[in-house]
């Protein structure tokens, strides 16, 4: 699928196809070969940025974070493909050297533990994995520019941040002189629609704020899984799917399904193709424990909805 037209990152020189792989599960629910097939795959396909963060995984039990990172960092090394990927990791949520969240001295301390997890001199885009009203807009993204000014991160991004903080450190940035955030990743979905459209959706736009959601398929909700309670059995994540059917989930299931038929597109492609065609967006990310998994969902790439079925799924979940 190397034919792909890359969509720009907002005004950054990042350049991806509509989807950016996540690296959450590396280390987690894949081993280390396992990851290595899948990123192997994800490059071979046309696949330009791999997406993680300094916390994957240290919910599990006896991970401290980095797991993600390292294994990543291995497989860039053995590969030699670091020129042909784009990498993304976050800051903010793993607390250690230099305090918590966005203290400038955190950030500071684990843009390095990132770098050497990851074996690369220079990370490409950096996030903000969620604001931090104890530290001073001004002050943490001063402690990014730092980081930018030393060549150890390429661009800037936001993760989980709402309209008012992302317009306030737009501001405090054209103010002061500050870096931008380019880059904003909120969760965003064809059942979780709140956080992003309206004001969110219209800042990015305005200030060409490259938008890339979390959660496309909605924990699993939109591949079909879940149509009846007696489904939420199926899975260790079913019990958290109930609100979502006993609202509007199954009227978009039905949608989707209607959309299904006529394309011959599958529901987590459907999921990830609208999500790709809507405004403000440039890729969502969406993670692969399989090579055949991975294959289903690059397979959006190529789905483009007509104006009337992008009508027809957005307005099932309204």
């Amino acid at each position: 699928m190397t034919d792909i037209a890359l969509r720009t990152l907002g005004a950054t020189d990042l350049a991806t196809p509509p989807m950016i792989l996540g690296g959450n599960v590396f280390g987690w629910t894949i081993d280390r070969a396992q990851s290595f097939r899948v990123l192997d795959a994800f490059v071979d396909m046309g696949g330009t940025m791999i997406d993680t963060a300094d916390v994957y995984s240290a919910w599990v039990d006896g991970h401290r974070g980095g797991e993600s990172e390292t294994i990543l960092g291995e497989w860039l090394r053995s590969s030699g493909k670091r020129d042909r990927v784009l990498i993304a990791t976050k800051v903010g949520m793993l607390p250690g050297e230099g305090g918590e969240k966005l203290a400038p001295a955190r950030i500071a301390a684990a843009a390095d533990a990132s770098l050497a997890r990851l074996g690369i001199d220079r990370i490409d885009l950096y996030y903000a994995h969620q604001d931090d009203s104890d530290v001073a807009q001004a002050d943490y993204l001063a402690a990014f520019g730092r980081l930018i000014d030393a060549g150890k991160i390429g661009w800037l991004g936001a993760s989980n941040f709402g309209a008012m903080r992302l317009k306030s450190a737009i501001d405090v940035a054209t103010a002061q002189g500050l870096p931008h955030f380019h880059a904003l990743q909120p969760e965003y979905n064809l059942v979780s629609r709140k956080r992003y459209e309206g004001e969110l959706q219209n800042l990015c736009v305005e200030h060409n704020i490259g938008v890339s959601p979390y959660y496309g398929l909605a924990s699993g909700f939109l591949t079909g899984k879940y149509r009846s309670t007696a489904d939420l059995a199926k899975s260790v994540r079913g019990g958290g799917m109930a609100d979502l059917l006993a609202g509007k989930g199954a009227a978009v299931l039905a949608a989707m399904d209607a959309v299904a038929a006529e394309t011959g597109a599958t529901l987590p492609q459907l999921a990830l193709a609208w999500l790709a065609q809507q405004e403000g967006v440039t890729a969502p990310i969406a993670s692969a424990t399989s090579v055949e998994q991975l294959e289903e969902l690059v397979g959006s790439w190529r789905v483009t909805l007509s104006v009337d079925q992008l009508e027809r799924l957005t307005n099932a979940g309204v």
